[in-house]
């Protein structure tokens, strides 16, 4: 059952109850009788239950990339040459 949010028009009592979507709206404050505006709320956020909540785990990552050859290292050696 959701919360709604209320504001006194008269007082500026604000205050929140329990009702189903299909009651109607309440009209009276409860400290001083004023007629009273439901207010807009920004709702739940969502609620994480368990482990593993990454941000990978709900989009497409993007197509991996071909992995090109590194080019190939040369060394050069030198030789000596030894005399007898």
């Amino acid at each position: 059952m959701p919360t709604y949010d209320y504001k006194c028009l008269e007082c500026n009592h604000n205050f929140e109850t329990f009702q189903s979507m299909k009651d109607e709206h309440l009209t009276e404050c409860p400290e001083c009788g004023g007629k009273v505006k439901r207010l807009i709320g920004a709702g739940s956020g969502p609620i994480f239950k368990g482990t593993g909540f990454y941000q990978t785990d709900y989009k497409n990552s993007p197509p991996a990339k071909k992995a090109t050859p590194a080019p190939a290292k040369v060394e050069k050696t030198t030789t000596t040459k030894t005399e007898k």
